[in-house]
């Protein structure tokens, strides 16, 4: 349209410049034709021949337009035809979409009549969309495949299959329907995801890179979360090589850390791999420089364990030199106060547990005090006291995605399937709150309500008493035992002999009778057994030989 202004201005220009020019060169233009004269002025020669031209091109166009106006006539109402198919086909989709299944199938059958299905595709689109409103999905998937063998919609036509093999479960048909979309246009998200996903899932990592690299390069899916992907593929390809191909899986895994820097897992097994190729210094030094990105409990256990042969000493050390790599962070003390604990340093853990439980109060602080509490002391009562405190405090982060908590990092969701979708946090299904009436669990209150130790001074042996007697009085129930007659003796036989008063030694009358022993309470409250101060034995006993 420009274009065609353009033309016409310079055309107006060129015939006002032409005039103009003749104007200042005024003349006569005489003609000689069958012995007559014609003459005339220049510039009116001129007019009259423009004139002409214009006048043969008028009478052309309109014979031009009396010739075709049969074809013209016909392609109006054809187009006028169209319109309304057209028209119609619109307000359909549109019904469909609204789930107005009565105004979609009208439409429809009115598309039809006013267009042909082999022009316009999505007639095929509209009644398939009918049919699954009305849920007729048998009509909808024999138009979906209508759509699928056709060049133009064939895109589409293998996105409703499938969505409707996700549907019915078939999930090895909908692997193929989104296989197939993939490899003939890998520029699709939809069936790029779900193929990417089917090939990780049946591990097929090297098939998933290279579908992930043919999304990178046509550029539906940007730098970073390429980058991420990328590097959970490589790190589940190491974790299936790390048992036969060591060398292999750590260079997976080391590509895997420069490509996502905080992937943890990655770090893991690279530093497995690079301990079983002897390449132990290798191995520490990545996994501190991991550990001052990212400090993980994952990471610090496999620094502080990674020789097998180390003692608790040596162990102690590496963990010391973890916390002093990020001083004053939460799983740097607790990894400190495990090894100490190891190492029989019983107040240095417990100054690190308690030091981490005031930082960030969780059940493993708790946990990890009561393991101490149990070492050092023992008692019962303290190591219960801390795993209270434990149940009332929040939960311990761990490998966590769409509600599943798993104890290993896992490339997929066993749920949903998706890709990378494991997260190390606290768990989703974690309360709010403390599990327990009254407030979340604190250190500093705990210490405060800490049992205190038991007495642990050897006790003082028993009062004296008499000989072992058995006295018989009228009821018959008193037995004094001196601890003395608990050694073993030699049998005797046990005979009945009347006792005297004269054979019973006397007490003087100023004797007290001893305090019974603090921590073992006072005398039995058994019915069976009295004071011998409040009644005084009969005078008739039996006496053991």
């Amino acid at each position: 349209m420009v274009v065609r202004l353009l033309v016409f201005v310079i055309a107006v220009l060129a015939l006002g410049y032409g005039f103009s020019w003749l104007a200042d060169r005024p003349g006569d233009l005489q003609l000689m034709w069958e012995g007559q004269l014609y003459q005339t002025k220049l510039i009116v020669a001129a007019s009259l021949l423009i004139a002409i031209v214009a006048v043969f091109m008028l009478l052309w166009w309109f014979a031009r337009l009396i010739w075709t106006s049969p074809h013209s006539v016909t392609r109006y109402f054809r187009a006028r035809k169209r319109d309304r198919g057209y028209q119609a086909l619109s307000t359909g989709l549109i019904a469909a979409g609204a789930g107005n299944a009565l105004l979609a199938r009208k439409m429809a059958a009115r598309s039809r009549g006013l267009i042909r299905a082999d022009q316009e595709p999505l007639i095929n689109l509209l009644e398939a969309q009918a049919a699954l409103i009305e849920g007729k999905h048998d009509e909808a998937r024999a138009k979906f495949e209508l759509m699928a063998n056709d060049p133009e919609t064939r895109e589409l036509g293998l996105r409703g299959l499938y969505l409707e093999a996700k549907r019915l479960g078939a999930n090895e048909a909908a692997q193929q329907y989104a296989e197939t979309a993939a490899d003939k246009a890998p520029y699709l998200p939809w069936a790029a995801q779900a193929t990417l996903e089917y090939r990780s899932r049946a591990g097929r990592w090297d098939d998933a890179i290279r579908l992930l690299d043919e999304q990178r390069a046509a550029r539906i899916i940007d730098r970073d979360e390429a980058n991420r992907l990328r590097a959970v593929l490589l790190t589940a390809r190491a974790g299936d090589k790390l048992e036969g191909d060591p060398a292999g899986a750590s260079e997976d895994a080391l590509s895997a850390l420069k490509l996502s820097d905080d992937l943890v897992p990655a770090a893991l097994i690279a530093a497995k791999a690079l301990f079983r190729g002897d390449k132990g210094r290798k191995a520490a030094s990545m996994l501190e420089q991991v550990w001052k990105t990212l400090p993980h409990p994952d990471i610090g256990r496999a620094y502080v364990r990674a020789r097998s042969g180390d003692t608790v000493v040596d162990r102690l050390k590496r963990a010391e030199r973890l916390e002093a790599l990020r001083p004053n962070n939460v799983e740097s003390l607790l990894i400190a106060a495990q090894a100490s604990l190891d190492a029989g340093d019983f107040a240095t853990a417990r100054g690190k547990a308690e030091a981490a439980a005031r930082m960030e109060p969780r059940e493993g602080a708790f946990m990890l005090l009561a393991d101490i509490e149990e070492a050092e002391t023992g008692d019962q009562g303290r190591m219960r006291h801390w795993m209270a405190q434990a149940l009332r405090a929040p939960r311990d982060p761990a490998w966590t995605a769409d509600g599943f908590v798993s104890d290993k990092w896992l490339p997929l969701s066993p749920i949903t399937g998706k890709l990378d979708a494991f997260e190390w946090k606290t768990p989703f299904g974690q309360i709010e709150g403390p599990v327990e009436e009254g407030a979340v669990a604190s250190v500093d209150a705990a210490l405060r309500t800490l049992p205190p130790l038991p007495d642990m001074r050897p006790a003082q042996p028993f009062p004296s008493h008499p000989p072992f007697q058995t006295v018989a009085s009228p009821a018959a129930k008193i037995s004094v035992v001196d601890a003395k007659a608990v050694a073993p003796k030699p049998q005797r036989p046990f005979v009945e002999t009347p006792v005297t008063e004269s054979d019973t030694p006397k007490k003087p009358e100023a004797a007290k009778q001893p305090e019974p022993h603090p921590f073992f309470g006072g005398l039995p409250d058994d019915p069976g057994v009295r004071n011998s101060k409040l009644e005084p034995a009969p005078k008739t006993r039996l006496r053991l030989f």
